[in-house]
């Protein structure tokens, strides 16, 4: 790795603390899961990775390879003996759940299996967790809309009321009564794990394939050269690149395996307040980046409610942990059509992805943009 553990006093995460760490990491193979497997590859993490079989040869797991250096198992969260398996197989010292049905407007055509995952699963993880002889800390990967969107001008808070409109939402503040009733049940006795949750914003960045998201939708519009269709142009959303989100995790886990039960609960990992903009601005600035004939169209129809406009206080992670996120919505946005149009030219996308990963980590020590990774696909 091109970052050495010396390199850590403006980082974001110290790479010594995982070399060689037993990670179990559920949700591996989806976008998010992805890019945290290649992640801690690249810190040298003994990584065990626990899903559903990737969606598809185009999906970033496969595209970039990220089997390699971790074991890869295949299996549903929502089979509780399943769980149990890959726990006592991984014997983690850190367990990262990510695994999720991930999006909004699937979960009004199945709330039962949205339900079903993203409730039970995470008391199927949790409860597997519970036994496992060495973990010391479980960060549970929920999401911004867990709150109860009362339509507030100011972000959402950690000790806010847990909410959600629809299916998708509703369940992820779910996952979070369900992660507050076992820490507080089952993790705050001694020689326990520590317990907390992240909750991100709309996360972009290159290999999302994901059907009826943003980005996705876009790169597929404009690589087939046909206008992209946009739901409601003047929705306000937290964008910020994967990666930033991934780091907040993983230095999340950092301080519960060190200093205990101070950091548990509910921490937001959001963008900037320069980063919260309609979605006209992203698709503009897609577009334009993009070049060509890349356009965008609103689409008249009628949809299932959507939130108009959601933002997370972030202060809490910046003053307790340091967190803060490290790209800004240019970057972001650079980086992401870079890395599609690197895979739509068909370039080496392990090594482009983990190019990226590695100019962000050196940015967090040096304060400098990534560029080697977003000018060009050999870059």
């Amino acid at each position: 790795m091109d970052v050495g553990p010396g390199e850590v006093e403006a980082m974001v995460i110290d790479p010594s603390f995982w070399r060689g760490r037993r990670v179990l990491l559920t949700g591996h193979t989806g976008f998010k899961g992805s890019w945290a497997s290649l992640l801690l590859s690249e810190m040298g993490a003994e990584t065990y990775g626990l899903a559903l079989p990737p969606d598809g040869t185009d999906s970033l797991f496969e595209v970039t390879g990220a089997a390699d250096g971790m074991s890869h198992s295949v299996g549903d969260i929502r089979d509780l003996d399943v769980v149990r398996a890959a726990m006592e197989r991984a014997r983690p010292e850190i367990v990262l759940h990510m695994a999720a049905q991930a999006l909004v407007r699937p979960s009004y055509e199945d709330p039962v299996g949205t339900y079903a995952t993203n409730v039970m699963g995470t008391v199927h993880v949790l409860e597997a967790a519970r036994h496992a002889p060495d973990l010391q800390a479980v960060v549970v990967v929920t999401s911004d809309k867990c709150y109860e969107n009362v339509g507030s001008l100011w972000g959402y808070r950690e000790p806010d009321m847990m909410g959600g409109h629809d299916p998708y939402s509703n369940s992820k503040g779910c996952a979070e009564l369900v992660t507050s009733a076992y820490r507080r049940s089952f993790f705050q006795r001694p020689n326990t794990a520590h317990i907390a949750s992240g909750r991100a914003g709309n996360v972009i960045g290159g290999g999302d394939w994901s059907t009826d998201r943003l980005v996705p939708d876009a790169m597929r519009a404009f690589i087939a050269d046909t206008p992209l269709r946009i739901r409601n142009p003047a929705a306000v959303r937290p964008w910020q690149h994967v990666l930033d989100p991934v780091l907040g995790y993983l230095r999340l886990a950092e301080h519960l395996a060190t200093a205990g039960d101070a950091f548990a609960g509910g921490w937001n990992f959001g963008p900037a307040a320069e980063s919260e903009v309609p979605v006209r601005h992203i698709v503009d600035n897609l577009a334009r980046k993009w070049g060509g004939t890349a356009r965008w169209e609103q689409d008249g129809g009628e949809h299932p409610h959507e939130a108009a406009y959601l933002k997370l206080d972030c202060t809490k992670a910046a003053a307790r942990l340091g967190w803060r996120p490290l790209l800004s919505l240019e970057e972001a946005l650079d980086m992401t059509v870079a890395w599609y149009a690197a895979c739509h030219t068909g370039a080496d996308m392990r090594r482009f992805t983990i190019g990226q990963i590695n100019d962000v980590l050196r940015q967090a020590h040096s304060h400098a943009a990534p560029t080697s990774r977003t000018a060009s696909p050999s870059g």
